[in-house]
């Protein structure tokens, strides 16, 4: 039968006609994406698990909105924990400090006993897991442990800054949306709205030493330790 109803055959396809295009990944983008796959929700380092005294700053209603939010993980980010954890990135990274006074330092800065066991879990989690993918890494407190492990990456200090910040700061509003409430939106436009200070903060840690390390965030470091006699708790910290 001829004509537009007519039924028609699909042409024949063999393999020997398809070609496949092999693309050679460069050295910086395969750094990248280890990069981004060692800070994705989906590593196992239960990052999910903790909150940083964020969990009691809601409880008290210290924290109760978007805006109050974003003050608080920039804050966290500009002066406090957040900061110092990526000082100590970027001292790992350029290995002037041996391993273990680095990671000493780095449990002393721990203003609570549970943010010590969330940085020094974080930390074994992440050695361990990439213990099981073929790579020996000491063990130490996670900003110290992804920085020596981050040395091999081929990145800019700076690069590696920035985005270990974002996914601290990821991180904590995602603990927000969960707390607070808020929606998804509101996490994005915070995440968005602290790109700045992100920035600015992992240019100060690549050139910092050991003598920048501090904190000002007092709100934030009573509120770790009043974590730790909250009645009900979602968090670790």
């Amino acid at each position: 039968m001829v004509g537009p109803m007519a039924m028609r055959t699909a042409p024949q396809i063999t393999i020997a006609q398809i070609t496949i295009t092999h693309t050679t990944m460069t050295s910086d983008a395969a750094g990248l994406l280890t990069l981004s796959q060692w800070l994705s929700p989906a590593f196992p380092v239960s990052a999910f698990a903790y909150s940083g005294g964020l969990e009691a700053a809601v409880a008290s209603g210290a924290v109760s909105d978007e805006a109050a939010v974003s003050d608080w993980i920039g804050a966290v980010v500009v002066a406090g924990a957040a900061r110092n954890d990526a000082i100590l990135l970027c001292l790992a990274l350029r290995g002037e400090m041996a391993h273990p006074a680095l990671a000493d330092l780095a449990c002393a800065l721990a203003g609570s006993a549970e943010r010590w066991r969330e940085t020094y879990e974080q930390g074994a989690a992440f050695a361990r897991t990439l213990a099981e993918m073929g790579r020996t890494l000491p063990a130490a407190p996670y900003p110290v442990a992804l920085g020596i492990a981050a040395r091999d990456l081929g990145l800019p200090d700076t690069l590696v800054a920035q985005l270990f910040l974002q996914a601290q700061v990821a991180n904590l509003v995602s603990a927000a949306i969960r707390l607070v409430p808020l929606g998804q939106a509101a996490g994005q436009r915070i995440i968005a709205g602290l790109g700045e200070q992100i920035a600015r903060v992992a240019a100060e840690a690549v050139v910092a030493g050991p003598d920048d390390l501090g904190s000002a965030t007092l709100g934030a470091e009573l509120a770790a330790l009043e974590h730790e006699t909250l009645p009900v708790r979602l968090f670790r910290s």
